[in-house]
């Protein structure tokens, strides 16, 4: 096992966990707190899960995802010209697009539950959990070589 297994690895457990977690939330946090909870009480679950979540996502998440995927790419030669290029740099370019959309969805996500706005702060969230799903797609589409 070498020092790029171990970054590779928690590059790929750090991704596991936050789309893990999203479908954990998604299908088996809301469906049961819609069933078992009254609105104040599931509100207030799920604005504690959702902050939890986030700061998840701000100190340990996203760190790790920028830090090994910049170290990642280093050790692989990719260069900006790189990630224009067919196969590996187009793949790799469209996944680091999609990541910056679902980032930015997430945020969304964070600012309109805490604003009240309910329908935008869920479109947000399938918006962000879809493109999780597309992110880890990419990844796995990634060559080998």
């Amino acid at each position: 096992m070498t020092w790029w297994t171990v970054v590779r690895f928690a590059h790929v457990l750090s991704a596991a966990l936050w789309v893990g977690g999203q479908l954990t939330v998604s299908l088996v946090v809301l469906p049961l707190a819609r069933r078992l909870l009254d609105d104040q009480r599931r509100g207030q679950v799920l604005t504690a899960v959702g902050r939890r979540f986030g700061m998840f996502t701000g100190a340990v998440f996203l760190p790790v995802q920028l830090a090994t995927g910049v170290a990642l790419a280093w050790r692989k030669g990719v260069t900006w010209a790189s990630l224009a290029e067919p196969g590996y740099g187009r793949i790799l370019a469209a996944k680091l697009v999609l990541f910056c959309a679902v980032m930015a969805a997430a945020a969304l996500h964070g600012w309109a539950a805490g604003a009240g706005r309910a329908a935008f702060a869920r479109a947000m969230a399938v918006t962000s959990l879809v493109g999780s799903v597309g992110v880890v797609l990419l990844a796995t589409a990634l060559p080998a070589t």
